[in-house]
């Protein structure tokens, strides 16, 4: 409620005006918000796409199943393989587009230092989707 003004003879009424200056500083405000966020609102570019009806070509890439036994004996899709030939199947397999993905399933007595090796050849040859097949069984 507004009160009247600082001189000395005032009578010491209220005032019964509005002070409409913060009413009107707060429409000008919101009349430049709008102003400038509305033209964003409804800005879109109107184009007639082409229909066509085509299937997606989603080429999943291959992967390659290698077993290691328990004596460190690597095995290539089922078949044995020495190292030597095992790297130069992971350069030929790196190269290949796309990659194909490198699932290893290690006998649970394998010696770390033959699955970490085999993993440090596919990496170098370039291989990386590299991944370990587990059974989900009761876990010891």
């Amino acid at each position: 409620m507004a009160f009247g003004g600082f001189a000395k003879g005032g009578k010491g009424a209220p005032m019964a005006e509005i002070n409409m200056i913060p009413l009107i500083d707060v429409m000008l405000v919101m009349l430049v918000i709008f102003i400038i966020t509305a033209p964003l609102l409804t800005h879109s570019v109107k184009i007639d796409l082409p229909r066509a009806t085509s299937q997606p070509n989603i080429a999943r890439p291959d992967h390659v199943e290698l077993s290691i036994d328990a004596a460190g004996a690597a095995f290539w899709n089922g078949e044995r393989v020495s190292r030597a030939e095992l790297e130069a199947r992971f350069a030929s397999a790196a190269r290949r587009d796309p990659q194909p993905e490198l699932h290893i399933r290690a006998d649970r007595t394998t010696q770390y230092q033959n699955v970490a090796g085999v993993m440090a050849a596919a990496a170098r040859a370039g291989l990386a989707r590299i991944g370990f097949v587990s059974d989900p069984g009761d876990a010891r």
